[in-house]
C-alpha cells in the first residue's frame, strides 16, 4: 500500500503560505485546511449578525470592529482558526494593522462561528476547546439546522453554554443591551 505524506507547516510558514488562489485556510496541527465556500444561507445570517453588532458596538460608544472571516485567531503552536466573525478592541485593530497576515495572538472580545452540516464536530467540539484554551471569553454557536444559538461564556477556564432557540432573547455579556431572538437570526 501507497502511503501519501501531507506536508505540515510551522506557524510561520502559515503566516506567509501563498498558493495564488482566493482559498482561505485554518492551520490544524500543522496541516493547511481548506475553509469552504459558505452556503447562501450561512452568508446572510453572517451578514445580518454583522449588521446587528456593528450597531450594538455604536450603541456602546466603543471603538471595537466586527471582523468578518478575515481576521484567524492562533489557538495553539500549530494552529490557527479563522471564526466566520470576531469582535476585535481597538488595541487589536491597531495591531493588525502592521500585520502581513491578520492572526491574532491574543484573544479577541468574542467568536462567532456558524455551523455548517460538513463540519458540525469542528464549532461544537474542537473549536469550543481551542477557544477556551486561548481564553476568548465568549463564544457564540450560531447553527441555522438546529435553529439554535449556543452562548458561551469562560468561567474558570471552562465555557458555561446556554441556548437559545425560537423568541427567545439572545443573552450576551459584551453586549448587555442586544435585542435580538433566534428566530430573528434565523429568518434573514
Amino acid at each position: 500500500m501507497v502511503q501519501l505524506l501531507t506536508k505540515t507547516y510551522s506557524f510561520e510558514e502559515y503566516l506567509v503560505y501563498n498558493d495564488r488562489t482566493d482559498n482561505k485556510y485554518e492551520l490544524v496541527n500543522g496541516e493547511l485546511k481548506l475553509m469552504p465556500a459558505a452556503s447562501g444561507f450561512h452568508a446572510l445570517i453572517l451578514h445580518f449578525i454583522f449588521t446587528i453588532l456593528e450597531q450594538e458596538i455604536s450603541k456602546l460608544k466603543q471603538q471595537w470592529k466586527v471582523m468578518p472571516g478575515t481576521v484567524g485567531v492562533r489557538t495553539a503552536k500549530r494552529k490557527s482558526r479563522i471564526p466566520d466573525l470576531v469582535i476585535l478592541s481597538a488595541e487589536q485593530c491597531q495591531e493588525i494593522r502592521k500585520m502581513s497576515t491578520a492572526v491574532l495572538e491574543n484573544p479577541p472580545l468574542l467568536a462567532i462561528e456558524i455551523v455548517s452540516p460538513s463540519n458540525a464536530d469542528d464549532d461544537y467540539r474542537y473549536k469550543r476547546s481551542e477557544y477556551a484554551v486561548r481564553e476568548i471569553p465568549e463564544y457564540w454557536i450560531v447553527d441555522p439546522e438546529a435553529e439554535k444559538i449556543s452562548i458561551l461564556l469562560l468561567v474558570s477556564g471552562f465555557y458555561e453554554v446556554t441556548e437559545f432557540i425560537g423568541e427567545q432573547e439572545i443573552k450576551s455579556l459584551l453586549f448587555p443591551e442586544l435585542k435580538l431572538t433566534a428566530k430573528q437570526v434565523f429568518e434573514v
